[in-house]
């Protein structure tokens, strides 16, 4: 039987090897996982970063998509991953909040415990958009008519839990009103659906709608955050209520274990990357900014977020709708 104090004598010794590798890192091509699909814009975002990345730390950086289950089948495969600094992640807000209130089977780990933050890098903000020709000018003449008529507003989003789904319920609650939240397979259907008239309006990454904000076939009622191309958009709380639309936020994080040298080097490195304005004017066009915060302001971001959700959705999930 190994006693406590001879596991203390031997600790040294096995944390040795992890630091004797941590003083040559990087040594090998680093992969960044990402839950998200080839080809959109956040998947470019991530590969945008990851060469900047590698370049700065003097080693390649490959981008590996691992989508499925809502982000929860890429963010466990790099908690599951070596503790040596050679996989990252980066992720939205959904897995790390949203799937852990609604499907916490599915989403069955703490990333604050199973990962290490290593900073949030970039913000994609979601818009309640409404065809050119709607009788809505405002985001209070939609919440107006909503309080006369329960149910009567139709708002489509991406599909179970997005951040649009979950805006619906946000915005119910902060106008005290009835919105239908549609769910559709993605975003584009729930477009097609907006400019064919079947429903009244959309809560999406501006990213999937700012095209056709800026043709003018689409209009911007709302939008999470301040976004410098649509400007005259406010937020919610800038119209007078007392709550946001959700946005989509990413970070990039590192299984947890990982020697503090090498979490501490990458992050530096990264928020080189999350400043850099040639990246920045590459991503804004696509309806995303970059931001830095530190591991710190992460963490609070996923703390807060993860307590809003888990309360707004309590009365369902209790009721099982």
């Amino acid at each position: 039987m190994i006693h406590r104090r001879d596991l203390l004598r031997l600790a040294p010794l096995l944390a040795a090897p992890l630091l004797a590798r941590a003083a040559d890192y990087p040594r090998q091509p680093i992969n960044i996982v990402t839950p998200l699909a080839a080809g959109d814009a956040a998947d470019r975002a991530a590969r945008l970063m990851g060469q900047e990345l590698g370049r700065l730390l003097g080693t390649p950086v490959t981008v590996t998509n691992r989508p499925g289950a809502g982000g929860s089948l890429g963010t466990q495969s790099v908690i599951r991953a070596a503790r040596d600094g050679y996989t990252l992640l980066y992720a939205q807000n959904s897995p790390l909040t949203v799937r852990r209130v609604i499907e916490p089977e599915a989403a069955d780990y703490d990333p604050l415990k199973d990962l290490v933050p290593l900073g949030l890098t970039t913000r994609s903000p979601s818009v309640l958009a409404v065809r050119k020709d709607a009788p809505f000018k405002t985001v209070r003449d939609l919440l107006d008519q909503a309080r006369k008529t329960p149910n009567g507003i139709r708002i489509g989003n991406a599909g179970p839990g997005s951040v649009g789904d979950i805006s619906v319920q946000l915005m119910n609650d902060a106008a005290g009103v009835t919105l239908g939240s549609i769910n559709y397979k993605g975003a584009a259907p729930a477009i097609t659906d907006l400019l064919g008239g079947h429903i009244d309006a959309v809560i999406l990454a501006l990213g999937a709608v700012g095209t056709h904000m800026s043709a003018g076939t689409l209009r911007g009622l709302a939008l999470s955050s301040p976004f410098p191309e649509f400007a005259t958009v406010p937020t919610l709380r800038q119209a007078g209520y007392k709550a946001d639309l959700l946005g989509v936020w990413f970070g990039f994080f590192m299984p947890a274990g990982v020697p503090r040298p090498i979490v501490d080097t990458v992050a530096s490195a990264l928020e080189k990357v999350a400043r850099d304005p040639a990246i920045s004017a590459q991503l804004l066009p696509a309806g995303i900014a970059q931001e830095w915060k530190p591991a710190s302001g992460l963490a609070e971001e996923i703390t807060s977020e993860y307590g809003s959700v888990r309360d707004l959705l309590a009365p369902t999930l209790k009721s099982g709708k």
